[in-house]
């Protein structure tokens, strides 16, 4: 077939969302419908920690009439997600079911970092991205429950930090503080002024942002002009837009811009973070993209079915920004960088015995790069230390369930798996046999450079007759290596039934 229809939902915060697309080689990504409903799911949940019955109610029928619209385009396929307002409300999961029930509709529950990854791939269909992000650039996403700042230098992802103060969080924590338009301006900035400054020295300290890619469910309203949409601006003419019309009651904003009072109530706490971020980083330029999550999703499965190519590479963002990561905990890159090459040549090497696809590999990869990062806590319980800060940092693409994965195999790479299966929280089986199978390799590989001091050289292996043959090369003394190698091929050989044999050649080249 030459060509796809697709639909996605966003069951946001806010408003749901539809979008139908037809995407093909020749036309790329062709939005054919968008149907928008405002429902403030995201008001329940950040208010009373619950999404109301009457809400669960309206919301099913609202999914039953995309249904219909889906049916008349003749959608082949589709992609429905949903995220801070159904992820954090506790009665989610009976709100999902409810709507598998009443409308078919098998809704997904996206992490922080696949929403913001998503929006990202939105992003980088676009040609002008590859451009922007060459020099110092943040994309910023000011949703209705949060904040997600990326910043890219050298076309490299440096790192993403999420603060929980979108929109509509915002509005809901100072709506009852203040009826004065102007001192309620100055509460939101109070209130997001202590995160912004806390972003640039935490994060930006001798970077500088010089381009801002605003995204998000509301900074649209803002670059609403008669008919047309602005599509990029100055900082300075931020500014000065700002000053122009966010000086007006809600009334009267809502009557200038032409939007409903409800979305003018929720534009000023989000043009309120871009102007404070401006203001701190004297940002020179800001792209208004116009891409939500319905299209990171048109993109994702675009790209997923190689049905467009993709020309970033998000798989080395992901790495890049663990690199990142390690360093800011002080790790021990030399070993890091030894460590990752010797544990995919075992992972390689292994290929069908383990049974595992790219995506377990990149986890390994991840592993390997953040494993040494809890010394900088405790040089008494690393393991353990590492396990936490992993749990505790988002990376960009990584859900939360994978993170669990990398941080288990990290934490067990010291530590005995099988004595504390009980603690592996919350994992199934299948799960607990992939995190052993993993913590297998990286424990040899780990092994191969015990002393920190990058003895060998050019590691290969291979198996052969029950056994994983490592080869190194190296003139060095290699006493203490080959000792702790002995006792992680143990745990190797019990989880493989194959044994891990050290090889060294004499290095020669030297």
């Amino acid at each position: 077939m030459t060509y796809r229809i697709i639909a996605t939902i966003d069951v946001g915060s806010y408003e749901l969302e539809l979008k139908i697309f037809e995407i093909s080689r020749k036309k790329g990504i062709v939005i054919l419908n968008h149907v928008r409903h405002v429902i403030e799911l995201g008001k329940d949940t950040y208010t009373t920690g619950k999404i109301q019955f009457s809400h669960i109610n309206e919301l099913c029928d609202i999914l039953y009439d995309f249904t219909s619209i889906m049916k008349e385009y003749k959608v082949e396929d589709y992609l429905a997600y949903t995220t801070s307002s159904i992820r954090e409300a506790a009665n989610g999961d009976i709100v999902l079911d409810r709507i598998r029930v009443k409308t078919g509709l098998v809704v997904q529950v996206l992490s922080n970092s696949e929403q913001r990854f998503l929006c990202y791939k939105a992003l980088a269909a676009k040609p002008e991205f590859s451009d922007l992000i060459q020099e110092g650039t943040a994309i910023v996403d000011v949703g209705a429950g949060s904040i997600q700042i990326s910043l890219f230098d050298k076309e490299a992802l440096v790192t993403t930090q999420n603060i929980k103060l979108g929109s509509l969080r915002i509005r809901e924590l100072l709506y009852s503080l203040s009826n004065d338009r102007q001192h309620f301006n100055m509460l939101i900035e109070e209130l997001i002024n202590n995160d912004i400054a806390t972003f640039k020295r935490m994060f930006l300290k001798d970077r500088s942002i010089k381009n801002i890619i605003a995204i998000g469910d509301y900074i649209g309203y803002f670059t609403k002009k008669t008919s047309r949409q602005i599509e990029a601006m100055t900082g300075s003419q931020f500014i000065e837009r700002f000053h122009s019309i966010m000086g007006k009651n809600i009334s009267q904003l809502s009557n200038k811009i032409g939007i409903s009072e409800e979305q003018a109530s929720l534009l000023l706490p989000c043009v309120l973070v871009y102007k404070r971020l401006i203001e701190e980083t004297e940002t020179e330029n800001i792209w208004f993209p116009q891409v939500d999550l319905c299209d990171g999703m048109a993109a994702e499965y675009a790209f997923s079915r190689n049905i467009i190519k993709g020309h970033h590479d998000f798989e080395a963002d992901i790495l890049h920004a663990a690199r990142v990561m390690a360093k800011r905990y002080r790790a021990n890159m030399a070993h890091t960088q030894i460590l990752e090459k010797n544990v995919l040549t075992i992972f390689d090497a292994m290929k069908k015995f383990h049974g595992f696809g790219n995506r377990e590999r990149i986890l390994l990869q991840l592993a390997a790069i953040l494993h040494d990062c809890g010394k900088y806590i405790s040089m008494n319980q690393p393991a353990q230390s590492s396990y936490n800060i992993i749990l505790s940092t988002e990376i960009i693409g990584i859900s939360h369930f994978e993170r669990e994965i990398i941080a288990n195999v990290v934490r067990y790479n010291t530590m005995d798996i099988f004595e504390e299966h009980d603690d592996v929280y919350g994992i199934d089986n299948d799960t607990y046999l992939t995190i052993v199978k993993l913590v297998a390799m990286l424990r040899v590989a780990n092994a191969l450079d015990r002393s920190h001091k990058q003895k060998f050289l050019d590691t290969r292996a291979v198996v052969k007759d029950s056994q994983l043959l490592i080869t190194t090369y190296t003139n060095e003394d290699i006493t203490l290596e080959k000792g702790l190698f002995r006792r992680k091929a143990e745990f190797f050989e019990e989880v493989y039934g194959i044994r891990p044999v050290l090889k060294r050649n004499k290095d020669i080249r030297k």
